[in-house]
């Protein structure tokens, strides 16, 4: 067996390291192709994405500012400041919503999870092209203003924020703990 696998070296780029070139067109439609494989009880594929870029970056910039500011009347200047360059610096955005479907036989919470799932595979997909990749939620995820402001129906809910591009830093493996200690065997 191979422990090289590439998938082993699958790490969060900071933010600030992801410069252009991000993924172009034809490179984000395979990695949503790869999202839209991910595992999916009754093929209800309870998901979508949002793409940004470019200057729609500087105005979801003023969502996160204002969002940030009803959330936070007194918010301190600085932190205000942090919020609103968020999306300004990675060149390309995915926004992994979840579209939750009414459904007796297969609850929120797999659906939730087969968004995550397709999350995941984003990261995944970018980092094979080569790309580096961070996944954010925080409170921009979770804020209505935010998402009324992305045009999301009341049954949406973000996933999180992936930002994409090209790092500018090497980040060295991350250590992974061993399996042993995240296994057991129930007989």
């Amino acid at each position: 067996m191979n422990d090289s696998l590439k998938l082993l070296e699958r790490h969060s780029t900071p933010t600030r390291a992801l410069v252009e070139p991000a993924p172009g067109d034809r490179q984000l439609r395979l990695i949503l192709k790869t999202a839209l494989g991910a595992p999916d009880h009754g093929r209800l594929h309870p998901y979508c994405f949002i793409s940004i870029r470019g200057d729609a970056r500087r105005k979801l910039s003023e969502v996160f500012a204002k969002a940030t500011q009803q959330r936070e009347p007194d918010v301190d200047p600085i932190y205000l400041e942090k919020q609103k360059e968020k999306p300004l610096h990675p060149p390309l955005i995915v926004v992994v919503v979840a579209s939750l479907i009414e459904s007796l036989k297969i609850p929120e919470i797999e659906q939730m999870l087969t968004a995550g799932a397709a999350a995941h595979n984003v990261l995944l997909a970018a980092n094979a092209l080569g790309f580096g990749s961070i996944w954010l939620t925080g409170a921009n995820a979770y804020d209505d203003y935010v998402r009324g402001e992305l045009g999301l129906a009341q049954n949406e809910r973000i996933i999180g924020f992936i930002y994409l591009g090209t790092p500018t830093i090497d980040i060295p493996p991350h250590p992974i703990p061993e399996v042993s200690a995240h296994l057991t065997s129930w007989e």
